[in-house]
């Protein structure tokens, strides 16, 4: 499993670890739905609890939108689920600089409770877990 490396990975460039998991849909959940860890917290339901992560086939196939660009893109990742279905959306901007990826536009409590709007992750750990999620989850797909 993935540790850390600071656990309210801010803007200060302390470099964050993404986990992904996903939901298997019903009966625990209405739909198949993604889960974004990041630093070990529940990105999605942190930033706003009404949402779910979108399908793993929507943001885990190979060069889709979670993949990162040297020109920045905003990225849909959940959509309003409570209490029920809706038009509202989450959205992260991705980039890559160099060998980190950069997520920003973001806005959800750390650890200890201070906003965290900007999170850094090593190119490397950041798409193996893409890629190992995707792979995990492919024959669920």
């Amino acid at each position: 499993m993935l540790r850390a490396t600071v656990p309210d990975g801010q803007s200060d460039g302390a470099v964050s670890t993404l986990l992904i998991s996903a939901c298997p849909g019903p009966p625990a959940c209405t739909a198949v739905h993604t889960y974004l860890f990041v630093d070990g917290l529940d990105w999605v339901a942190r930033s706003d609890s009404r949402m779910a992560g979108l399908g793993p086939r929507q943001l885990l196939r190979p060069g889709g939108p979670l993949y990162p660009m040297d020109t920045p893109c905003t990225v849909e990742v959940a959509a309003q689920e409570q209490p029920e279905p809706g038009p509202d959306r989450l959205t992260v901007r991705i980039r890559l600089r160099g060998e980190t990826v950069i997520w920003s536009d973001l806005m959800y409590p750390g650890f200890d409770g201070g906003a965290i709007e900007e999170v850094r992750f090593h190119l490397e750990q950041y798409l193996g877990e893409v890629e190992r999620a995707y792979a995990a989850l492919k024959d669920h797909l």
